[in-house]
């Protein structure tokens, strides 16, 4: 499992992109635009509304400048940026993660894992999780359950093979194809392979069992109001 996800790599967001630590321009295609990896978001039998979330840089490779390793694409409303006590906000988003080899930290002082399937139920989880507060909780107890919950998302992500997790097959590119699925009251989240890259999605309120994923040919399609 790629160490980079929990580690908190440099993240770009759609307000104002950072890659590797650098401040970016403000268009927020230029992170997605850059990656050397296909983005996947939900197919066409998704008609609802597309926009950006994040790209993320988690280290750079051997001899080769620090660039984007994973990002976010999101369908439906967007997930609540802060506490909402009646939430009922309804979202799919798709997490594609870059296959890579060992390599180096962003700091450049250790070596980060290869990206795994992990990777993408790590990212997912924490994704569901932060778009997530239990209406019962304050301000004040939110940090701690947050860090309690992301700690169970990592032993999870850890072990795809294990109860925790269900079998799922969903189309990716028209073909079926197996993924990890688990569901808690939070919503669910799931993770496997695509051609190309390491997939993972979550969500709330669209139901997982009709949702289908493919390349992205055209990332505009996420930019339009």
């Amino acid at each position: 499992m790629d160490a980079t996800s929990q580690a908190g790599g440099a993240t770009a967001t759609a307000g104002g992109p950072v890659v590797g630590g650098q401040a970016g321009p403000a268009d927020p295609l230029v992170p997605y635009l850059s990656a050397d990896f296909p983005w996947y978001g939900l197919d066409d039998g998704w008609t609802g509304r597309r926009y950006l979330m994040q790209a993320g840089a988690g280290g750079s490779r051997a001899g080769a400048p620090a660039g984007v390793d994973y990002g976010t694409l999101g369908h439906g409303e967007e997930p609540a940026r802060q506490f909402e006590p009646r939430d009922v906000r309804k979202f799919a988003v798709v997490v594609t993660v870059a296959r890579r080899d060992s390599r180096r930290s962003a700091d450049n002082t250790g070596t980060l894992e290869a990206t795994s399937a992990s990777s993408a139920a790590w990212l997912a989880g924490s994704g569901l999780l932060a778009s997530t507060w239990p209406g019962q909780l304050d301000r004040a107890l939110r940090q701690d359950w947050l860090e309690q919950q992301s700690s169970l998302a990592w032993d999870l992500a850890d072990d795809l093979a294990g109860p925790g997790w269900s079998t799922l097959s969903l189309p990716v590119n028209g073909l079926p194809q197996p993924f990890r699925y688990r569901e808690s009251e939070y919503g669910w989240v799931l993770a496997g392979e695509a051609p190309g890259v390491l997939l993972g999605a979550y969500g709330r309120g669209i139901s997982a069992y009709g949702t289908g994923f493919s390349t992205v040919p055209d990332l505009t399609a996420y930019t339009r109001p």
